[in-house]
Parts: structure tokens; sequence; C-alpha cells
């Protein structure tokens, strides 16, 4: 039987601007308790703001998703802010990730090809591991990838790091999916389209209300047939 929605709990990485605080605001609309994470909890104004509207369903914990110590901190923390010992996460939202600007090849520094990896990457892939232990059995993982990583797509050298950094989150997607099936856990790479974020520029072509809105209903809909795929937030599926 699903879980109600009234209890269901979701953490959501990157959650201090963008896409990750709109699915912040609709996770809390729609009744679970939700754990946001950033890098700088007293910078997220918009995030401690919620935090007083919305009093012990909404938690903020510092998280460096690059950081596998940051990881091991906030496993420490859950137990605090989730209760009991029978409580466990339905749903994990691997929302934060970075994209270095104004690459050029020949000038693609390794630097921040490593920075792109450990946070688009390794870092989602490891703090999934980590929390594996209190992810519901039936739960879900939401990778939030991109086309850009569709090596099928790729026409042209642009964005390289952010490119070799989400094929790699998708190769993540789909061993983490054979990790975790014996749990019934769905774990999925999701394109949400050219988001109107900082990252993604006033000029893209959906707001962040709508892509939320059809990502979470992408993962409410998903089971266990679905999981290590790659679907955009209609749902369909995108070329490897």
């Amino acid at each position: 039987m699903p879980t109600p929605p009234a209890s269901r709990r979701s953490l959501v990485t990157g959650a201090n601007r963008g896409l990750g605080l709109e699915f912040v605001h609709q996770l809390l609309a729609r009744g679970d308790r939700v754990i946001a994470t950033c890098r700088q909890p007293g910078r997220a104004h918009a995030l401690n703001q919620l935090v007083g509207e919305h009093p012990g369903r909404l938690h903020l914990l510092p998280l460096d998703v690059a950081a596998p110590k940051s990881h091991a901190e906030l496993v420490r923390e859950l137990p605090l802010v989730l209760g009991d010992d029978d409580t466990r996460l339905d749903l994990l939202i691997n929302n934060a990730g970075v994209l270095h600007s104004g690459e050029r090849f020949g000038k693609v520094a390794a630097e921040t090809l490593d920075d792109s990896l450990r946070t688009n990457a390794s870092g989602p892939f490891l703090l999934t591991q980590a929390l594996a232990p209190w992810l519901a059995d039936g739960g879900k993982v939401a990778n939030l990838s991109s086309e850009l990583g569709s090596i099928a797509g790729k026409d042209a050298f642009r964005t390289p790091s952010y490119s070799i950094s989400k094929a790699a989150l998708n190769m993540a997607t789909a061993l983490l999916a054979r990790a975790l099936v014996e749990r019934g856990i769905v774990v999925l790479a999701l394109h949400p389209g050219w988001v109107q974020t900082d990252m993604g520029g006033s000029g893209a072509e959906v707001a962040p209300q709508d892509a939320a809105t059809a990502l979470l209903r992408v993962i409410q809909r998903a089971d266990a047939g679905d999981s290590g795929r790659f679907l955009d937030r209609h749902g369909m599926p995108m070329a490897w």
C-alpha cells in the first residue's frame, strides 16, 4: 500500500534556490515532511523563512554534496530530525549541481572537470549510498540529469565538464537502480528541460514551477519497471 501523503518524508539537495527551492515548496504543499539541504544554510534566506512558516515539517541542514565528510555529518543529523528509529526517507531528490560556463577546447581545466564530477556525479552516487540505510523500501531516488549528458544527442563541443558529469550521473543512476532493486527502490535520471534558474539563465524555456510539477508527477507515477531509466519531465525516455 502506498505511503499516505501526510507521512511522506523527502530530502532535497541544493534546495536554497531555483529548482531545488521549488521542489521544497511543492513537497510541503502536498503534505510531505521535508529535509532541505544546501552548503550555507545561514545564507538561504528563502528556506529559513519557509522553516518559520512550517515548524516541525521543514528542516534545513548543511550539506556539501561534493564532500563525503559532509555526507557523514548529514547522516548523523538524520535521527534528530526524522524522529523514531522506524522512520525512513520516502524520496531523495539529488538536485544540487554545478555548471562551469565559458569552457573552450584546449582550455578545459582539470580542476573544473574534477569539481563537476564531484558535484554532479560522484557526489549524488556517494550520498545515495550513504543514505541507503535511511531510504524506505519502495522509496524513490530522483537524480537531476540533463539532455547534455546524452551521448547519443551530442552534436557539438559545449559545456564539456557538465556534459561529462551528467553522463556519469546517468551511469550512477543505472548502477544504483541495480544495487537497490531488491528493496523495491526506484532510481531515476530526470531531464527537467531548460529551466529558468541561475544556471539555466533568463532565456530558458521552462519555469521552475512547471518543471518541478512535471517532475514530481513523473516520480510519483514511476514504478519498478522504470528504475534505472533516463526520462524527461513528461516521462518520455531520453537517449543515452
